[in-house]
């Protein structure tokens, strides 16, 4: 069981590319329309669930999914599969000090492109299954509309707020039945409540240079909302050692790779530890990783038991419906705006959701796709 989990994670991390809105697309076709290891309204509490947390959003999920599947060796299983393919690109490119060159960006190109079409797909089939009736399709175009004007931590925490304050006063969002049969009652996982606190107060106990140097990660990683984008102004602040051009490098090289962009510290760990560039890389990886795991674990069955509650179902409802202006939102900007620059690019995209939704070809058929059309584009500029 582990070995399928490490493995199915293992494949999504070599072509996730897109950023965390691509990569609940990608789970969302993979373990919820393939394989079924969840349903769509279990994945969606999920997602709502890692929006309400710091750290690295699609991350948890992947996490929360593979606890799921096969309780906390799964969880670590799922990440672990998920998170070795960008990690080992990112300690290389360290290591390496490798430069960019025009056909590894054409490459890329052709991935932003990839990551459009997913995007595109995810949002429409979350929309289909969560917004039911006329309250939930507002509450998702408000969120839109909101997050595309006032692209911000604080907007994205506000409509959050607001769309549970709404799930909470209108009833009409209460949807479902609720399950009121009697269940063992579940309440917050402390250990790992109570390991994340005091992980999170020994970061900043002045224990020498080297602790200090790392503490950081996991400062970062408890308290950072917002995913790879906020992390890295946090991370700048954080470790005074290290030089803008190493934080741009990190940055550039997260955004370019499959995986989570929190790989970033992948990179900056091997930066900080140049005498043994690969230990520092895996200290800090799983240092800014796991003050998020702790939090979702430490949630994620009370999160679902009050989930069966009729005033939170209605709650989660709502919250599901904003989720889904999130990836309208993050379709928009910055995946539709940073992939999407004339009309040939259009014709593309449309055509590959066409294909995509009538047809329903395997991912990897697209992804060699978009790879191809990116090569083409080096040496035929459209």
């Amino acid at each position: 069981m582990l070995l399928a989990i490490f493995k199915q994670f293992f494949l999504l991390g070599c072509m996730s590319f897109g950023g965390p809105a691509a990569h609940l697309g990608y789970f969302k076709r993979h373990f919820v329309d393939n394989l079924q290891w969840l349903n769509a309204q279990r994945y969606a509490q999920l997602i709502s669930l890692s929006q309400a947390l710091p750290g690295p959003g699609s991350s948890q999920v992947g996490f929360a999914i593979g606890v799921e599947r096969a309780g906390v060796l799964g969880g670590i299983a799922a990440f672990v599969g998920f998170t070795l393919p960008s990690f080992l690109i990112m300690a290389l490119l360290a290591i390496s000090a490798h430069q960019f060159d025009a056909i590894y960006f054409a490459i890329v190109a052709g991935l932003k492109l990839f990551a459009v079409v997913i995007v595109a797909d995810a949002t429409l089939s979350m929309a289909k299954s969560f917004c039911t009736s006329w309250v939930l399709k507002a509450l998702a175009m408000l969120s839109t509309l909101v997050l595309i004007l006032l692209p911000s931590l604080s907007s994205q925490i506000l409509v959050l707020l607001a769309a549970a304050a709404i799930g909470a006063i209108c009833p009409l969002l209460n949807l479902a039945q609720s399950n009121q049969t009697a269940t063992k009652q579940r309440t917050v996982n402390w250990p790992a409540l109570i390991l994340f606190a005091l992980l999170l107060l020994v970061s900043f106990v002045p224990l020498g240079s080297q602790f200090a140097d790392f503490a950081p990660f996991y400062q970062a990683g408890a308290m950072v909302f917002g995913g790879g984008h906020v992390v890295l102004p946090i991370l700048q602040a954080g470790l005074p050692s290290l030089n803008t051009e190493q934080f741009l490098s990190a940055y550039a090289s997260a955004q370019a790779v499959p995986g989570p962009m929190f790989t970033i510290a992948s990179y900056l760990g091997a930066e900080l530890n140049s005498e043994q560039p690969l230990v520092g890389a895996v200290i800090a990886t799983l240092l800014i990783f796991t003050p998020g795991f702790l939090l979702m674990l430490a949630f994620q069955k009370s999160w679902l038991q009050l989930s069966e509650r009729p005033r939170f179902a209605s709650c989660i409802a709502a919250l599901n419906a904003a989720v889904v202006g999130f990836l309208a939102a993050a379709l928009y900007s910055p995946i539709w705006t940073s992939a999407v620059h004339n009309i040939w690019h259009i014709v593309i995209v449309v055509a590959a959701f066409a294909w995509l939704r009538l047809a329903k070809p395997p991912i990897w058929w697209l992804l060699i796709v978009f790879v191809s059309l990116g090569l083409l584009q080096y040496y035929l500029p459209l």
